[in-house]
């Protein structure tokens, strides 16, 4: 029992740092599920802005208790201003807060029209990073057209161009992703995740794309990235397996299973992430893998205690109702004491007893008879755990 308290206090850490588990439409794969919260990109930032221009930085002043710092740029170029506004090229614009910087060194300033001009924080640009985002597609465009500009700065030596290029992908809808498979640089992005160099956030998204326009030549390569040992939290390692089940289908999630959610040596963080590659499969359309494959694999996790509040919520999800015997036998046991996996299994309960939807999905009668009856059971035996799952449902 103190064993899996260890565990489950890891699991809340390695959960909080993972982020919440994905919950993907099946519908519409939104935003990379496997990349940091996204950011807005530069390009989105200046369509959104009433005034841009490109200035240098000439000076500033700290602020003090009785007067705040200020900063002055002098206008190098005009991007967008108001028609009662008139910017030239020399006039100088005074930000009254201080930001550090080197005499000369170019700054994007975006503000916003008032009775004064809101300016935001300066960008600091390069001569190159100014056209890259003055010269990128507007948002009036088809998202997969915009890409292909974007697609030619991922890793840019530039960091600030890479960096933007990325969050345009990682902000990107998946749908509009998957038409460019054939444009994918193959061979640069199996170079980029076998790079120390290449930031950890990046690699979730170029496992992705490369499970979307690898080749058989990759798996190898794949699989080896998957299994490789650390201690580590490896960020991003659920869109490499991702990536890895798209190329391999049903045979590659039986070796994720053997070594991701089988192996008793393997770190709850690995886990997790492959429980993500699961979601995610289960949403992609055009994968080979199917629904009752990737149920069955799923249905592994009940072995893990510290990970089946995921697994019963996922399941739920899924429609499985093949386990709720297993689950009703499971509730209350030593191992799936915790208060979470009670409040999982209840909601799996109250989603089954729900019946058809308009639809016409959703579990059948006998399904939602015996669903009602576990719940009504469960009502009399831990009516505290029942109410308060169903507060929040």
């Amino acid at each position: 029992m103190h064993a899996l308290k260890q565990k489950l206090v890891l699991r809340s850490f390695s959960v909080l740092v993972c982020g919440l588990l994905v919950i993907i439409s099946a519908q519409n794969l939104r935003a990379c599920p496997f990349c940091p919260g996204p950011s807005k990109p530069l390009t989105e930032q200046l369509l959104q802005a009433d005034v841009a221009v490109l200035a240098n930085w000439v000076e500033a002043e700290e602020g003090t208790l009785k007067q705040s710092g200020k900063t002055v740029f002098q206008i190098k170029e005009i991007v967008r201003q108001p028609a009662k506004e008139d910017f030239k090229a020399g006039t100088r614009v005074t930000i009254q807060r201080h930001y550090s910087g080197k005499t000369g060194a170019l700054f994007l300033l975006l503000g916003s029209r008032g009775a004064q001009i809101k300016w935001d924080d300066p960008i600091e640009v390069t001569e190159a990073s100014f056209r890259y985002i003055t010269q990128a597609p507007g948002l009036k465009q088809a998202t997969t057209q915009r890409l292909k500009y974007f697609l030619k700065f991922l890793e840019d030596p530039d960091q600030t161009i890479a960096n933007d290029a990325f969050a345009e992908f990682a902000n990107a809808p998946f749908e509009h992703i998957t038409p460019l498979a054939q444009e994918l640089p193959r061979e640069k992005l199996q170079s980029w995740l076998a790079s120390s160099k290449t930031p950890v956030p990046r690699l979730g998204l170029y496992g992705l794309l490369l499970g979307l326009c690898g080749q058989e030549s990759e798996i190898a390569f794949m699989e080896q990235k998957t299994n490789e040992s650390t201690e580590e939290l490896r960020l991003g390692i659920g869109g490499l397996i991702s990536g890895y089940l798209m190329l391999t289908g049903s045979e590659g999630l039986t070796k994720i299973e053997q070594s991701k959610f089988l192996a008793k040596d393997v770190a709850f963080s690995e886990t997790y992430a492959a429980m993500q590659a699961l979601s995610f499969i289960w949403s992609y359309e055009n994968c080979q893998i199917s629904k009752d494959r990737l149920r069955q694999s799923m249905r592994l996790l009940l072995e893990r205690p510290e990970l089946a509040d995921l697994a019963v919520a996922n399941l739920a999800r899924w429609e499985d109702w093949s386990v709720m015997d297993r689950l009703m036998k499971m509730y209350g046991q030593e191992d799936y004491q915790s208060r979470s996996v009670k409040k999982a299994i209840v909601r799996y309960l109250l989603v089954a007893a729900k019946g058809k939807n308009k639809s016409g999905e959703g579990p059948d009668i006998a399904t939602v008879k015996k669903a009602k009856l576990f719940l009504n059971q469960l009502r009399n035996e831990d009516p505290a755990t029942v109410k308060s799952a169903e507060r929040f449902f």
